[in-house]
């Protein structure tokens, strides 16, 4: 499932094709293609950057960071593991890092941030990522309309689980790839504006969320950048039922299942945290600590932004 040399022919694009992701947009898809897989960490350990102070990173340690989230949409920092980073530090990252409208989220607090925790006994115990079951494969906020759109997130570890919770991880220009390779119409079913439905949220009688109708794959009108939204929870997503649309799916579905070289499983240790494009990914199902008192606790923060570090630009493709 590894990308080949010599791609699927694909129909002629005009003249006018600059977009790499516009699925008829042939000759400036290859040569994004080639230079973004040449670009492509090759080890989880190469997206690590150690980062002194959380509320003053360097202008070298955020140039790192838009580096490689340029080339991966992805890296992790790496915080002194005995200091105690709370939501202060977590926003000023964040805010370093180029978010700066965050969404704030049925269980956030009222800086937006997120603090992921098993819940059982209350209503967040409800949404997986407030107990410690598995989190299959998906993107944060793929239910959220076009004008909140999450283009961003930060996961911060404060505690790791006492076994398991480890995220696997892929990014979704990858993903793009691999299903473009295997046949371009793939990429126009899952950009198709009714390619899944999510189903309202409700509670009762109440609506907590509208139901959302859109696409896998969409361009931004504002940079040209990708964004994708996906879930794996059947439950949760009714697709297209359509033959090529429900043939892309199944490949997706393959492709996350596999073991190919770009997918990257990683345990966040104390003190570090993922920023990143809003990437595919997953978490393990983990055990806590008898006694509770060394739960797990990830900080979480969403934005409507990609990276972007002043003075340091983000690489593109």
């Amino acid at each position: 499932m590894t990308p080949s040399a010599s791609p699927r022919r694909e129909h002629a694009p005009p003249k006018s094709a600059r977009n790499p992701f516009a699925p008829d947009h042939r000759a400036a898809y290859l040569s994004w293609r080639d230079g973004r897989l040449e670009r492509c960490p090759k080890d989880v350990s190469d997206l690590v950057v150690p980062i002194g102070n959380a509320l003053a990173p360097t202008t070298g340690e955020r140039q790192r960071i838009a580096s490689l989230c340029g080339r991966a949409n992805m890296a992790v920092y790496q915080l002194d593991p005995e200091s105690e980073a709370g939501g202060e530090a977590i926003l000023s990252l964040a805010r370093a890092f180029g978010f700066r409208r965050f969404d704030r989220n049925l269980h956030a607090d009222e800086a937006a941030v997120s603090a992921l925790e098993v819940r059982a006994k209350q209503w967040a115990g409800e949404y997986i990522p407030y107990t410690d079951r598995r989190l299959r494969w998906h993107t944060d906020g793929y239910y959220n309309e076009d004008r909140v759109a999450i283009r961003g997130f930060l996961l911060h570890c404060s505690r790791p689980a006492n076994a398991g919770g480890e995220n696997g991880l892929l990014d979704p220009e990858i993903a793009y790839i691999l299903l473009r390779d295997e046949n371009p119409d793939y990429i126009r079913a899952l950009m198709a504006p009714d390619a899944f439905t999510i189903p309202a949220n409700t509670r009762g009688e109440t609506e907590i969320r509208a139901a959302y109708t859109g696409p896998v794959f969409s361009i931004s009108p504002n940079d040209g950048s990708l964004l994708m939204r996906y879930t794996e929870r059947r439950r949760y997503v009714h697709w297209k039922q359509d033959t090529t649309t429900l043939a892309a799916v199944r490949y997706l579905a393959e492709i996350l299942s596999s073991d190919i070289p770009y997918i990257f499983r990683y345990r966040l240790s104390p003190g570090q945290g993922l920023v990143c494009n809003n990437v595919l990914h997953y978490r393990t199902a983990f055990t806590d600590a008898p006694g509770g008192e060394a739960s797990r606790l990830m900080l979480r923060v969403r934005s409507y932004e990609r990276v972007q570090v002043p003075g340091g630009r983000q690489e593109t493709g």
